[in-house]
């Protein structure tokens, strides 16, 4: 019979070097681990022992809505790599449900990093965990975890490849639900178009049959993952009652302890599948998906960016044809050189404070007076690292003006108009008293027209190829992401005569069919947004 004291046992070198977290069979143990969160501000990294390099490497993202039972499959991963028995009444935990219940109410949200170098081990372990995705606080956090990972891959950490996505998720599921449908759509649309075959399931809660109703939701949702020898999506069945403790001399916990044995076997039984598939799967490169994190970065920002200068452009125009008209209405006295008043709508500018929790997300261009990245990098402490800036300066922004005329301030740029009276004298001083006649004003302000519409035109179009490029490389390449902004798109490509374009985005639109609808809706619950 195996010792009741586990300080006897083949793991006393590391219980010696961990925290007891409470009596009972098996006994929990908190690992010793080392924390380097100060050096990396965009993740959190977390990590035992020391890289070797002499052994395989394996690399897997884990994914998941929160209360699915990741923290405990982390834990189970790291069991199952320490070769612990069931016999062995030990439990060690590297996490635990308690930070990850405070953790949905921190004030930042970034993804974990935990390393696995074990002696123990045959291979090297690295999980990227991802917070719970569809948190409370809405989706900018969700939009954070791309700049986290489009961070993390050009990192000196030496991932720069993937083994495995583990998209984790309740056996008894029987259909997703809208928010369920946008956190696997969102997940898809991290990644580039290569990756689908290393997309796994891995099923929590399992009494250990066939999680036919959680498949049939799967494919219902149209999840792309990798699939067996008969087309069948790869999936490993896990339990989350391995880690319960029991009394083993209380009568009333015999059938506690029972289930726990099963737990424990069943789980250990998929953990042994998972890592075989790891064994014989080949990694994928990041660098497709990190053209994919760019792309999305870009087209966020662009049409965030967007919005608010097409509006300003076409109040600015509106302001230009009031002036028309009025030159109009007044042309007996342009043409005898009289002054006269009339009146304009004014669009101008204005700073408006934004929620304090939201305001290390704002960054904008006081030259340019745009908001270049909002929501943006939460985690920047230095303008420059921002992901909008290339070479020290912003791809968004007007003037592409350098990171030094940008500010992070709880407050961005709105527009309103004012009425404003204005003489035909002002008029003519602005273009230095060279109008002869009403005609020559005319031309004037058709060629201000004409720049701000060159200038619609070009923001329109480089959002269209962010979307193009995206379609292209991305495994979900109709994301609900890229859904979100499509009616404008379309909306301004029809307006700039752009038909064909407008109706490329039209046929994307159509293709992605109900299937997004779920996903889409849920979004805009969150974004209190009304889909044009």
């Amino acid at each position: 019979m195996a010792s009741s004291h586990p300080e006897l046992s083949r793991f006393c070198e590391i219980i010696k070097k961990s925290k007891p977290l409470g009596d009972g069979n098996p006994t929990r143990y908190q690992l010793q681990k080392m924390d380097n969160t100060d050096q990396c501000p965009s993740y959190k990294k977390i990590y035992l022992g020391e890289r070797n390099q002499q052994k395989p490497h394996k690399i897997i993202l884990m994914v998941g809505e929160t209360g699915t039972g990741k923290t405990t499959m982390i834990n189970t991963m790291m069991n199952y790599m320490l070769d612990v028995k069931r016999e062995d009444k030990v439990w060690f935990e590297i996490t635990d449900d308690q930070s990850d219940r405070t953790q949905a109410h921190s004030q930042t949200s970034r993804i974990t990093v935990y390393g696995f170098y074990l002696q123990e081990s045959s291979i090297d372990l690295t999980i990227i965990d991802t917070p719970g995705y569809g948190d409370t606080r809405g989706i900018n956090l969700d939009k954070e975890i791309a700049v986290s990972l489009l961070d993390l891959s050009k990192s000196a950490e030496d991932i720069h490849e993937i083994h495995a996505v583990c998209l984790v998720m309740m056996a008894q599921q029987i259909r997703l639900s809208d928010r369920q449908q946008y956190i696997f759509d969102a997940v898809q649309s991290l990644f580039g178009n290569d990756i689908a075959e290393n997309i796994v399931l891995l099923f929590t809660n399992s009494n250990g049959k066939r999680p036919n109703l959680a498949l049939a939701a799967v494919k219902e949702a149209e999840i792309k993952c990798a699939v067996n020898d008969k087309n069948q999506p790869v999936f490993f069945l896990f339990d989350n009652c391995q880690s319960d403790t029991y009394d083993e001399d209380d009568e009333q916990d015999a059938e506690h302890e029972k289930i726990c044995n099963q737990s424990f076997k069943l789980s250990f039984r998929g953990m042994a599948q998972l890592f075989k598939f790891l064994d014989t799967i080949q990694p994928k490169s990041l660098q497709r998906t990190q053209n994919v994190l760019q792309k999305r970065k870009q087209l966020e920002a662009n049409v965030s960016n967007l919005r608010l200068r097409v509006q300003m452009m076409e109040l600015k125009q509106n302001e230009l044809k009031q002036t028309q008209e009025a030159l109009e209405e007044n042309k007996q006295d342009v043409k005898e050189n009289k002054n006269f008043e009339y009146e304009v709508d004014v669009p101008y500018k204005v700073k408006v404070d934004i929620d304090p929790s939201k305001a290390s997300m704002a960054m904008c261009c006081t030259v340019c007076e745009e908001n270049c990245h909002y929501p943006g990098c939460w985690w920047v402490s230095n303008i420059s690292w921002c992901s909008v800036m290339k070479n020290d300066h912003c791809t968004v922004c007007t003037k592409k003006c350098k990171y030094t005329e940008h500010v992070k301030h709880p407050k961005i740029y709105q527009i309103s108009t004012k009425k404003e009276k204005r003489t035909y004298e002002d008029l003519k001083k602005k273009y230095e008293d060279k109008i002869g006649d009403c005609v020559f004003v005319v031309k004037k302000l058709k060629e201000e027209l004409h720049e701000l519409e060159k200038e619609k035109i070009k923001l329109v179009n480089e959002a269209f190829h962010c979307v193009q490029t995206l379609q292209e490389i991305a495994l979900n390449a109709d994301s609900a992401f890229t859904l979100q902004h499509i009616d404008f798109l379309i909306e301004k490509l029809k307006e700039i005569k752009e038909p064909e374009k407008a109706k490329t985005l039209e046929n994307i639109k159509k293709r992605a069919g109900e299937e997004k609808h779920g996903a889409l809706d849920y979004i805009s619950r969150i974004l209190k947004i009304t889909l044009k």
